[in-house]
């Protein structure tokens, strides 16, 4: 189905005004302000570590690092972990607002520094994932390279392409996929077309290495836990019915050798499908 005739119509007002539904799956909960919606106190439960999340590739994520620091044995990365419901507009709620101004999940709190002198009493909190990620990495000293040199710049150059790159895959071509009221030829393309592109920047990229900053376990770094979550899940079909044949992901075949990989791995595979508690 194509709308091409129907945009062709179209012209923006000067001014935009929210004036009509805009459909779509989270068209609910889309709104031009910020701030919180209703009030609501979170849970803080006995853990160091306190996750306020969802099971969505940018949740994943920290999903992964915790339970990959858990994995290691890592003394002080115990954490307890609840549901925030985007499509209950939890995240809009008072407490999690407080955490994160911009109410997107994940959100992490580190109550395990109230003792810190330099730290007035008060826990730390973190949002955006990759900044959550390079958090707990430096805490514990694992998952990223903590000299400054060429490997700690590599790791942190492509979590930042991750974090660039990640919403023309989910916030245009997801969207536009799977989530509008209606498909639209122009929007589908254009963001198909950006989105094979960065599985191919991975897929050349992984022709020579096993992890996204070298070979070896040891280069397991928060680059390709932040990559995984989104396009290692996309290359193995857990994302968006249909997409994996729409967008030929078996064809990249080192990309398909490293998404496999981690897949594999325990911490991985108790992430992806993490037990959240409920809020209230």
């Amino acid at each position: 189905m194509s709308d091409t005739n129907n945009n062709s119509q179209y012209q923006p007002a000067k001014v935009w005004k929210n004036d009509k539904e805009n459909g779509g799956k989270f068209a609910s909960t889309n709104r031009p302000t910020a701030g919180a919606r209703h009030e609501q106190t979170l849970p803080v439960g006995a853990a160091p570590l306190q996750l306020y999340s969802l099971n969505t590739p940018n949740g994943v994520k920290i999903n992964i690092m915790l339970e990959e620091l858990k994995e290691l044995g890592v003394q002080g990365a115990a954490y307890d972990a609840y549901k925030i419901d985007i499509g209950e507009n939890d995240q809009f709620g008072s407490g999690f607002v407080d955490i994160n101004p911009n109410s997107k999940i994940p959100a992490l709190v580190d109550y395990s520094v109230i003792q810190d002198n330099d730290n007035d009493g008060e826990p730390i909190k973190v949002f955006e994932s990759g900044a959550i990620l390079l958090y707990l990495a430096e805490k514990f000293g694992q998952f990223v390279p903590m000299q400054q040199g060429r490997a700690r710049t590599e790791c942190l150059s492509w979590l930042m392409w991750q974090m660039g790159s990640a919403p023309y895959l989910g916030g245009g071509f997801g969207h536009f996929y799977a989530y509008a009221p209606e498909p639209m030829e122009y929007p589908i393309n254009r963001f198909t077309m950006e989105t094979k592109r960065q599985l191919d920047v991975l897929d050349i990229h992984l022709q020579n290495c096993d992890y996204m900053c070298g070979n070896g376990k040891e280069s397991y770094t928060i680059a390709d836990i932040a990559i995984w979550a989104w396009y290692g899940q996309l290359a193995l079909g857990n994302l968006y019915e249909g997409s994996a044949q729409f967008l030929q992901v078996d064809s990249y075949q080192h990309l398909q050798r490293w998404a496999k990989a981690i897949a594999a791995r325990p911490a991985v595979k108790r992430a992806v499908d993490l037990p959240l508690k409920p809020i209230s």
